[in-house]
């Protein structure tokens, strides 16, 4: 594809759409009120369909009736980027489990969440607030009841969706007992889990597997051969630890670090690692899904044999920005603010930002 964000530079920097396959050019819309300069048509392709954005998707119709009347092939992202965060797809695993594992992916932030549904039950694990409809949908579509709604951690670049799910559902919300202790206010009931704990649902079990590092609550879920990860390990990096508690990142870091060498690596080569995340530097496997065999991971991911002292030095010290929001993320998750459907998705427009750097962590 090609695009024309005429977003303002600073609002590109911050987030815009990339890929191997997408050419994009930043020209901001004011400069473009009195017509089309040279320079950028210059820049756009004769023989290709030029996508025009901006934020909401106003200015970039009113672009692309400019750039038609030029004689351009053009079309324009309707609701600008708010429309790109609702873009949710939903894409099964490949794995030998007797249930059906599916992996939602939202690739504005790169956001995953997953169904596990077996029996006529089913559970869902990170699901997000804004697509709680989707989830419900697919319920219907499965004929199953959903069970259990859980998070691996509290979550600090989006808003999580277990409590709205608890409450249309009748199912259980279900938090990481150390995730819970950070000072949860929820205004229903709730089921926490700890290390070792297991969950049924219908053939399967869910194993909780205590991960912190990235969050003191960090859990990851194993369901067979697939572990949820969260945001513990991802398929291209591993988690950044300075979310939770800015000045205790070093100490997360090696907290991180004994989770990773005695929760996660003991765990044998095929284990399938499904994360919470993706970004720009992933690439999915053949199923279409973000996820990587244990094995793979530990010959290709450089800060999964670094000493301990040089995985520390390296996570703390290339570390990217914060999310966009997150206190006010995470204050949600924790149910200490309250804010509507609207607020909730614009606070968590913009990159996710929860890994480390992805740069020399793979090889």
């Amino acid at each position: 594809m090609f695009l024309l964000d005429a977003r303002s530079e600073g609002d590109y920097a911050e987030w815009h759409i990339d890929g191997e396959t997408v050419d994009i050019v930043n020209y901001p819309y004011f400069q473009l009120l009195d017509g089309i300069p040279e320079d950028l048509l210059a820049d756009l392709p004769r023989d290709q369909t030029v996508t025009v954005l901006c934020a909401k998707g106003g200015s970039s119709e009113m672009i692309a009736e400019s750039l038609e009347a030029e004689g351009y092939d053009v079309n324009h992202l309707e609701h600008g980027m708010k429309g790109w965060a609702r873009i949710y797809e939903y894409t099964e695993l490949d794995v030998d489990i007797d249930a059906t594992v599916a992996q939602y992916q939202r690739p504005s932030s790169g956001c995953l969440a997953y169904l596990v549904a077996s029996d006529g039950e089913a559970a869902l694990i990170d699901p997000l607030r804004a697509f709680t409809d989707q989830y419900l949908q697919d319920l219907r579509l499965f004929g199953a009841d959903l069970k259990y709604a859980l998070d691996t951690h509290i979550h600090a670049d989006h808003i999580s969706g277990i409590r709205e799910l608890a409450t249309e559902t009748g199912a259980s919300a279900v938090l990481p007992t150390p995730a819970a202790d950070r000072g949860v206010g929820y205004d229903l009931e709730y089921e926490t889990i700890g290390d070792g704990q297991r969950l049924t649902v219908g053939n399967v079990e869910l194993e909780a597997i205590h991960t912190p590092g990235h969050t003191t609550g960090m859990t990851a879920y194993r369901v067979g051969d697939v572990l949820f990860t969260g945001d513990g390990l991802f398929t291209e990096s591993v988690a950044r630890p300075d979310l939770e508690d800015p000045e205790a990142a070093r100490n997360a870091a090696r907290t991180l670090y004994e989770s990773l060498h005695e929760k996660v690596l003991p765990l044998p080569d095929e284990t399938v690692i499904a994360p919470a995340h993706f970004s720009d530097a992933a690439t999915p496997t053949d199923d279409g899904t973000y996820t990587a065999t244990l094995g793979d991971l530990r010959e290709r991911m450089d800060a999964l044999s670094m000493s301990e002292e040089a995985f520390v030095e390296f996570i703390v010290a290339d570390m990217p920005p914060r999310p966009a929001n997150y206190e006010a993320i995470i204050a949600t998750n924790l149910g200490q603010a309250a804010p509507d459907d609207d607020r909730a998705f614009e606070l968590e427009l913009g990159p996710n930002n929860c890994a480390a750097s992805d740069e020399a962590l793979t090889n």
